[in-house]
């Protein structure tokens, strides 16, 4: 009888080992209210059967300050009172000065002007009123809090805002100006006065597009006009020094005798300089912030995801992501991914040459 008591002896400790956990180990998920319990611990855990993300760590943060909102909020309306305005300036001031001189080639030119210009600020302008006063993506409410209600998996990936003290899907964030979560957001942009996220992400992206091509017809057109109006200018230093003259001072003389016969233009001819550098100075700026949303795009990512994590989340970087995007039809997205595709494959075949 001594030999089966020593064999038990241990299977008995062994099971008090597994049996006795630790409280540090031992947590309550958000989502679906279910008691959870870890061999060791750790600050972010996993619910088995919602699937929710919690941050033990993680405390109540306090809300902002009714300062700090306020300054927000003037600063959005700000910035889209001087968009706004600079727009109605470029698109009336553009008519006002540029339209005698192409009257002046002909009838069906002055027309012509007036409708590009007429199309191009309606588009403009609708596309701009859509970004700035639609919905950036608003994550759908959920059940969340008790087992009964939550399903398996209903709150896979999610974490739990402590702004909004409401569940927070994946891919969002919480954007403390417009006091909510958006989902797939990628920046706050103060001269909309919204987020750009998963609903109007799209509509910001073809007002860009319409900013870059609107700004770039009227740097031509004020650039042609203020030619055609431009005074006469003579270069008389150049003509009798030339040779002994290097190339800066060439190039001094010529800024200085140019913009001295400046002061001899008309109102319309000051508006025109004034709208040529600022059609060329906005739509540099614009073209740089749309090639990087694009670029975006292409890598199926998101600004701020792209800070968190530079790897993309959508899948494979390519056109595809770009035809997904912009809801191409079929003729036109099967010829983008099959130009795609015909890079993949270009690239994997050099890859394997390499190899071999």
């Amino acid at each position: 009888m001594a030999e089966p008591e020593r064999e038990q002896r241990p299977l008995l400790e062994v099971e008090q080992s597994v049996t006795s956990i630790p409280e540090d180990h031992e947590a309550t998920c958000w989502g679906c209210g279910l008691r959870l319990v870890f061999t060791s611990y750790s600050p972010i855990y996993k619910c088995g059967w919602c699937g929710a993300i919690t941050q033990s760590n993680q405390t109540t943060r306090k809300p902002d300050s009714i300062w700090f909102s306020h300054w927000r909020c003037l600063r959005d309306r700000f910035f889209v009172t001087v968009l706004i305005l600079f727009m109605l300036f470029v698109i009336c001031g553009g008519v006002w000065a540029v339209y005698p001189t192409v009257f002046k080639i002909s009838n069906f030119c002055g027309i012509f002007h007036c409708m590009v210009t007429a199309v191009l600020a309606l588009f403009t302008i609708t596309s701009y009123c859509l970004a700035s006063f639609k919905s950036a993506g608003a994550p759908t409410n959920i059940r969340w809090g008790s087992y009964p209600m939550v399903g398996k998996r209903d709150l896979e990936n999610y974490t739990f805002c402590t702004y909004c003290n409401k569940p927070k899907p994946p891919r969002a964030h919480h954007c403390r100006s417009c006091k909510m979560c958006v989902v797939d957001m990628d920046h706050h942009c103060p001269f909309i006065g919204n987020c750009v996220g998963a609903s109007n992400h799209q509509v910001f992206v073809i007002f860009l597009i319409s900013v870059v091509i609107s700004c770039s017809y009227a740097a031509g057109m004020t650039i042609y006009a203020s030619y055609q109006i431009w005074p006469s200018v003579d270069f008389p230093n150049l003509a009798s020094n030339r040779h002994s003259m290097s190339f800066w001072k060439i190039l001094l003389e010529i800024f200085a005798t140019v913009a001295g016969s400046a002061f001899f233009l008309s109102a319309r001819g000051l508006v025109l300089v004034y709208l040529a550098f600022a059609s060329l100075s906005v739509n540099a700026g614009i073209g740089v912030l749309l090639y990087q949303q694009l670029s975006y795009i292409y890598e199926g990512n998101t600004y701020l995801n792209h800070l968190s994590s530079p790897n993309p989340l959508h899948g494979e970087r390519g056109l595809q992501n770009i035809v997904r995007f912009f809801g191409c039809r079929y003729p036109i997205s099967r010829v983008l991914l099959r130009y795609s595709n015909t890079g993949k494959l270009q690239d994997n075949s050099g890859t394997g040459s390499k190899l071999l």
